[in-house]
Parts: structure tokens; sequence; C-alpha cells
């Protein structure tokens, strides 16, 4: 979409509408794309005959408005209230993946890189990463295991808790340990397919909090790879928001990403409520609209003016070591490549 006009790009669309092939189709591209609509707009009511078709017992009824429809990232965004330019959010769980505000266009396209807008029309550098804290999760099992044998609480909340913050005792590069926690492929770094890989290098520090800061190191490297490429376009954040499973245990996660990327992360309450949340903010917002504010502002009014957040600055022994490990680790690229190659069949 073309974030001044807020409907489809006219050059792109020329540009599709020229290609030999497209020219031999019986329809033109203009007209089968649907209506775009900001949020805030009405996109129609409830008829009966919808209301009969998802609940035949006439409990619901007709008339009830939509507001335009949103996927994940972009009801997660509204979770966040990171809507504005120079705003970003990080959803991190099994997989991982930051949307940045631009305050203007990328330069250029970028395979890394997926552009998606939010809900009001401003343009969102995403990057996405395949394998977060699956490997992690994996790894949990097994000292659960290890817990229940000795006769210990293993219950999960505990046994989180307890690994992320020893992660936090080790030393800033995780002591020369190396992980790869690529369940499936990771784009980011051209891997079409992924082998999970521990390595250690002769003289490592290898004890359990150096293991653990590798593995949540390994949980973020895709995402600060990805970050490069917004830093070379001159893409600049004042915070990010954090939200999902990689931040519930008190400002861990968070300093490590902060640290990472070298922004502010915070982390709000409501923030873990995800999309459904958000799609609820979108449909007060189309109730509540009038004209007076925009929808940063109301946000902000509504929703996170009153809701207890924790900030993490980024800590500069932390990114220092950060980027000895991360250079290690990419130097150790195609060890994990020589793995996918190796081992071809899957259990």
């Amino acid at each position: 979409l073309d974030p001044e006009t807020l409907q489809y790009d006219g050059r792109m669309m020329q540009d599709f509408c020229s290609l030999p092939e497209a020219r031999t189709l019986p329809w033109q591209l203009p007209d089968i794309l649907p209506e775009v609509l900001p949020a805030g707009e009405n996109a129609g009511w409830l008829t009966a005959e919808g209301a009969r078709m998802l609940d035949s017992s006439g409990n619901l009824r007709p008339g009830i408005p939509f507001c335009p429809p949103e996927g994940d990232a972009e009801t997660g965004m509204m979770a966040t209230g990171c809507i504005a330019p120079r705003s970003g959010s990080v959803s991190a769980g099994t997989s991982i993946f930051s949307m940045a505000v631009l305050e203007r266009p990328l330069s250029k396209a970028h395979p890394e890189i997926d552009l998606v807008m939010t809900p009001d029309g401003k343009q969102v550098a995403m990057v996405h990463c395949n394998n977060c804290t699956n490997d992690l999760n994996t790894w949990a099992g097994i000292f659960t295991e290890l817990a229940e044998g000795l006769g210990a609480d293993a219950s999960p909340d505990r046994l989180y808790t307890f690994l992320f913050q020893k992660a936090m005792e080790g030393d800033s590069d995780a002591g020369g340990l190396v992980n790869y926690n690529y369940l499936s492929g990771e784009p980011v770094t051209g891997f079409q397919e992924g082998r999970p890989l521990f390595a250690r290098i002769p003289g490592a520090r290898m004890n359990l909090s150096n293991f653990l800061r590798a593995q949540l190191y390994s949980a973020l490297a895709g995402l600060a790879i990805g970050k490069r490429l917004l830093d070379e376009e001159g893409v600049e954040l004042d915070s990010i928001c954090g939200h999902g499973g990689f931040f519930k245990t008190p400002e861990v996660g968070a300093t490590m990403l902060a640290s990472a990327l070298g922004i502010p992360v915070t982390t709000v309450e409501t923030a873990g409520e995800g999309g459904p949340w958000g799609m609820a903010l979108l449909a007060a917002w189309l109730r509540e609209n009038d004209s007076s504010e925009t929808l940063p502002q109301w946000l902000q009014r509504t929703v996170f003016d009153r809701s207890p957040s924790v900030t993490c600055q980024p800590n500069g022994e932390m990114t220092e070591g950060f980027m000895r490990w991360l250079r290690r680790y990419e130097q150790g690229l195609g060890v994990e490549q020589s793995a996918v190659d190796a081992w071809k069949e899957v259990y």
C-alpha cells in the first residue's frame, strides 16, 4: 500500500499490469482486489444470514459492526501500542519477529524483510525468524526429568524462572559456547532446513549459566542479524515493546534483547494478551473514533497511559559480549550447514 494515499501502490500496480503474462488474463488486478479501509472505518454489519451461519441457535444477533480485518502482526502492534513511526515491537515465543514502523520507505527490496502496514496505514519493516524458544523448551524438558528424578519441584514457572535467571550469571559472551536452535530453516541466515546443534570451542567455559546464556542468545541471533539490514537503511527506533513467553521472567529476556539490538525494551502488562486483545482495541476504535485523535494518540490515552510497564536499557558489557558471541555464531554457520547436509534423515 501507498502510505500517502492509503490505497494500493499505483506504480507497483502498473508494473504488474504491464507484464506480458498479466495482459493475457481475462481480468485486471484492480478489479479483483478488495477495497482498502484504514482502522476506524466501518467495514459493514453482520447480516441476518451471516448470524445464522455463525450461530444456528439464534443467540447471535445481526447488526454487529465490522472493523477492517487484520492479521496477527497488525493486532500484535495494537496490543503493544507500537504503531507510530520510530516505534517497534518484538514478539518472542516459539518464533520471533520484530516490527519497525518506518518514517520513510526502504530504498530497495530485501528478501529477509517483509513489508506490512499498521492498521492506520504506516509502512512497517518486519524481520521474521522461524526459530526462537523451541530448542530451549526441549532442553527444559531434560532438566525437568533430572529435577523430578531427584525429587525436586519442577513446575514450569519455577523451572523457567530459574533457567532464565541462571543465564544472567554467565559470561557476557557465553564463555565460548555456541548454539544453533534451528529446528527448521532460517531465511534470515539462508537456511532451507535446520538441525539443532550445540558446540563449544577448546577452552570454553562449559557450565550451566554459560550453556543457558548461549541458548537465549541463539533465540535472538537471527533478529540481530536482520536488524543490520534496517541499520543500513537508516531505520531508527526510539524503543521496542516486547511481548511473548521470552519476556515472562522479569527483566531477563528484555535486558538481553535490549543489549542485542542496542535499543531500550519495554514490557507492558497487557502485551501478553496478544492478537485477540489487539482486535478488541480496533473494534473499540471503530466505536469511539471521532476524528479528534489519531489512532496512536487514542491508544496511548485510553490504554497505555494506564498500563504498568517496565523498561530495560541495553547493558554495555552484555552488548559487547553478545557481539563477540554473534561473530563466533556467524563464523560457525558452515558447521550448521554441514549438519544439514550430513543428516538428511529427520526422525
